[in-house]
């Protein structure tokens, strides 16, 4: 899965400077746009203005959460082929099995550790 183009959904900036500093680690081949909020990026997605090979969504956000903006992706035919990879805090089990019943191709629970960050980013960007 060489993902180059990539777009983070997630209303905590300090998350997001983790993410992007992640990414500078992992390969400086990969662009990351981020958003602060899912429906401003799902806007952007529908007038074409972001074509990201794969989407990092966060679910607990304000305006439109990760939930509204899966289900809504995932009804768009020109949208709904981008996997959509969940990073959330959360690692309930029911809330795993919901999002994957509803398009998403894997959850991930965010990482407490920088490293552990790079690794995970390492084996999904390579």
């Amino acid at each position: 899965m060489a993902y180059r183009t990539i777009l983070l959904i997630d209303d905590d900036e300090d998350d997001q400077e983790f993410f992007l500093e992640a990414i500078a680690e992992v390969s400086q081949e990969v662009t990351c746009t981020t958003f602060y909020n899912a429906s401003d990026a799902l806007n952007k997605l529908k007038n074409g203005a972001l074509k990201p090979d794969v989407i990092f969504l966060d679910l607990n956000m304000p305006i439109m959460n990760g939930l509204q903006f899966l289900a809504e992706i995932k009804q768009q035919p020109e949208l709904q082929h981008i996997p959509v990879l969940i990073f959330s805090t959360s690692s309930h089990t029911a809330t795993i099995e919901q999002t994957k019943e509803m398009g998403a191709l894997d959850f991930i629970t965010k990482p407490g550790t920088f490293s552990d960050l790079v690794n995970i980013l390492t084996h999904l960007l390579r």
